[in-house]
C-alpha cells in the first residue's frame, strides 16, 4: 500500500506548483510498482487540501495554464492508474483540492470534513476536471449548485449528494475505516478491481479529456480577467470581493 499525504499544514496543505509534480509522479509511479496495491491520499494536521496556493498580493500573477496542466496531470493518473485509490478527507477538501477528492475510487470522509469548490468566490472556474468528476458524482443540478454558488458540503450532504462513499461517526472510527478499506482493496483480486475500475470509468467519464480542455481555456482567459485579480486580492486580504464582469 502506498500512502501519500499533503503536507503544509500552515496553508490547509494548499498545493505549491512542486507538490502537484510530486504527487503527479508518485501516483504516476505507483503503476509499474508491483508492490503498490491500493493508493491512499490524505492531509496532514485537520485538512485534506485547500486547493491552488493563492495566498499572497501576487497570485492571480502566478497562476497560468501550466498550473491548471499540473492539476488536470494528477486527475488524469487518479483516474488512469489500474489500482484502487483512496481518497481519506479528514478535513477541508477546497478547489482542485475537492477535484483530486472526488477524482479516486472511494472516499472516506471524517466527521470534520468538507467539499467546496470555491471557485466563484474568486472571480474563476473549476478546473482539475470538476467539471466531470463531480457532475458525474452528483448529477447536473448539485453539480451547478456547488460550482455556481460556492457552496460547501459538511460530510453527511456529501454522502447524501454522491459525493463520497463512506463516511465515518468520530475520529478514530475514520482511521479504521480507511486502512480496513484499504487493506480489503490491497488483499482483492487486483486484476478484476483494475478491469471495475476501467469499466466505471469509461462508462461515467468518458467526457474527462474534453473536460480539461474546456476548463484549460476557459480558466486560461479567466485567469487574464480584472474580476480573478480581484478575487484573490480580496481572499488574500480576507475581505469581500467586488466583481464588476472585466
Amino acid at each position: 500500500m502506498l500512502r501519500l499525504t499533503f503536507n503544509r499544514p500552515g496553508a490547509l496543505n494548499a498545493l505549491t506548483d512542486q507538490m502537484t509534480e510530486e504527487l503527479a509522479e508518485r501516483l504516476e509511479q505507483a503503476q509499474s510498482d508491483d508492490a503498490v496495491r491500493v493508493v491512499t491520499l490524505t492531509g496532514a494536521s485537520g485538512a485534506f487540501c485547500a486547493g491552488a496556493d493563492i495566498g499572497g498580493g501576487n497570485a492571480h500573477e502566478r497562476l497560468d495554464s501550466s498550473s491548471l496542466d499540473r492539476a488536470a496531470r494528477v486527475v488524469r493518473a487518479i483516474v488512469a492508474l489500474d489500482k484502487p485509490v483512496v481518497a481519506a478527507v479528514n478535513g477541508v477538501a477546497a478547489g482542485v483540492g475537492c477535484s483530486i477528492a472526488v477524482a479516486c475510487d472511494l472516499v472516506v470522509a471524517a466527521p470534520t470534513a468538507s467539499f467546496l469548490l470555491a471557485f466563484a468566490r474568486i472571480g474563476l472556474m473549476p478546473d482539475g476536471g470538476a467539471t466531470a468528476v463531480v457532475a458525474a458524482a452528483v448529477g447536473r443540478a448539485k453539480a451547478m449548485r456547488m460550482g455556481l454558488l460556492a457552496e460547501p458540503l459538511d460530510a453527511d450532504d456529501a454522502y447524501a449528494a454522491g459525493l463520497v462513499t463512506h463516511v465515518s461517526p468520530d475520529r478514530d472510527s475514520f482511521e479504521r475505516m480507511v486502512s480496513t478499506l484499504a487493506a480489503r482493496l490491497a488483499a482483492g483480486p487486483p486484476l478484476a478491481l483494475a478491469a471495475t475500475k476501467k469499466a466505471v470509468n469509461a462508462a461515467t467519464l468518458a467526457g474527462l479529456e474534453d473536460a480539461f480542455d474546456r476548463e484549460r481555456r476557459g480558466q486560461s482567459l479567466l485567469l487574464t480577467t480584472d474580476d480573478a485579480a480581484e478575487g484573490m486580492a480580496a481572499f488574500a486580504q480576507r475581505r469581500t470581493a467586488e466583481f464588476r464582469g472585466r
